[in-house]
C-alpha cells in the first residue's frame, strides 16, 4: 500500500503527529501500549462455569493478565455453537471476580453494547463486524477500551478508518488487532499479516495485539507466530487456551491447552531482556 498524503489527512485521530506519540489504555491495573507486552487468553467461548473458571486460574498462573471468552458468537454456519449469550457473560463476570483477571468478550450486535459493556471490561468488535459502521459507533459512545480486529478481508486503510469511527464518537481507547487475512494458501486458516503490525505502528499511535490463534487456526504456529508478532512490534497477543480442546465448542484445533500455554508464556519470557522488559509483572 503506498502511503498517500490523502490517507493520511484522513487519518484525523488515529495518525501519530510526531514520531514518538503513542496511546496508553489502563485497563484495571494494566497499561497497554506502555512498554509491557499484555498477553489475553482463554477459550474462544464460555461454555460452562467450570470450564472458564479452571482455564482463568490456569492462565492467570501461566503469567496472562487479561482472560478472553466469548458469549456471542458470530459462526460461519447457523448450525455452530452461537455462545451462551448473557448467561455467558454473567459465567465471564464472576470468573473474572475469582480468579481476579481484567476481561475481553465479543458484541456482536447494537442493541447488547449497553448490557456486555455492564459484564466486562474491554469490547471487542469481531472481523465480521469491522465495518458495521453503526456498531463502531455505539461502541464508541461507551468510553469502554475496544479492541478491533481487522477484517478478514480488509485491507489496512479500511482498518484504520473503522477505528476513526470508534474515536469520531469521543473514544480513543482503541486497540488494534491484526487477526491474519484471508488468501489463497489453504493450508492455514489465515495469513497473519505481520507486515500490517510494523506498519500500523509507524502510522498510528494506537496499540496494536496480534491474534496468532485466528491467524494461522494452527496450534504448532501460535508459538512462532506469538514471538514474531511481538519482536516486530504487538503490544500484546491475544490466545485461544481450552481445558480440553478436544471437546471444545468452538475452535478447538487451533486451542493450547493449559500446559502447552505454560510452555508457551516460558518460552515468550525467554525473550523478554531483547524487547527491554518483561512481558508481564506476573512470575511463571
Amino acid at each position: 500500500m503506498t502511503i498517500t498524503p490523502d490517507f493520511l489527512e484522513s487519518l484525523k485521530l488515529a495518525r501519530k503527529n510526531n514520531p514518538s506519540q503513542k496511546t496508553e489504555i489502563k485497563i484495571r491495573d494494566i497499561t497497554l501500549g506502555g512498554g509491557e507486552k499484555i498477553v489475553m487468553a482463554g477459550p474462544c467461548a464460555v461454555e460452562s462455569e467450570e470450564q472458564l473458571v479452571r482455564t482463568a486460574w490456569e492462565v492467570k498462573k501461566a503469567g496472562a493478565t487479561v482472560l478472553r471468552g466469548g458469549a456471542f458468537k458470530p459462526r460461519s454456519s447457523p448450525y455452530s455453537f452461537q455462545g451462551l449469550g448473557k448467561k455467558g457473560l454473567e459465567i465471564l463476570r464472576r470468573a473474572s471476580r475469582e480468579v481476579g483477571l481484567a476481561t475481553v468478550t465479543e458484541v456482536i450486535d447494537t442493541r447488547d453494547v449497553e448490557l456486555v459493556s455492564r459484564y466486562v471490561d474491554i469490547l471487542q468488535l469481531g472481523s465480521r463486524n469491522m465495518q458495521n459502521f453503526q456498531l463502531l459507533q455505539e461502541v464508541g459512545k461507551t468510553g469502554k477500551p475496544v479492541l478491533l480486529k481487522r477484517g478478514m478481508s480488509a485491507t489496512i486503510e479500511e482498518w484504520l478508518l473503522a477505528a476513526e469511527y470508534i474515536m469520531k464518537e469521543g473514544n480513543h481507547q482503541v486497540i488494534l488487532c491484526e487477526r491474519g487475512i484471508r488468501t489463497f494458501e489453504p493450508l492455514t486458516r489465515n495469513t497473519l499479516d505481520l507486515n500490517a503490525v510494523a506498519l500500523v505502528k509507524n502510522i498510528s499511535h494506537l496499540p496494536v495485539v496480534v491474534d496468532p490463534s485466528h491467524g494461522t487456526g494452527v496450534k504448532e504456529l501460535v508459538l512462532p507466530m506469538g514471538k514474531a508478532a511481538l519482536t516486530v512490534g504487538a503490544d500484546g497477543l491475544i490466545i485461544e487456551v481450552h481445558i480440553d480442546p478436544d471437546c471444545a465448542l468452538a475452535d478447538g484445533k487451533q486451542s493450547l491447552t493449559p500446559g502447552e500455554f505454560r510452555e508457551f508464556m516460558a518460552e515468550i519470557n525467554v525473550l523478554k531482556e531483547f524487547w527491554g522488559r518483561s512481558l508481564n509483572s506476573l512470575s511463571i
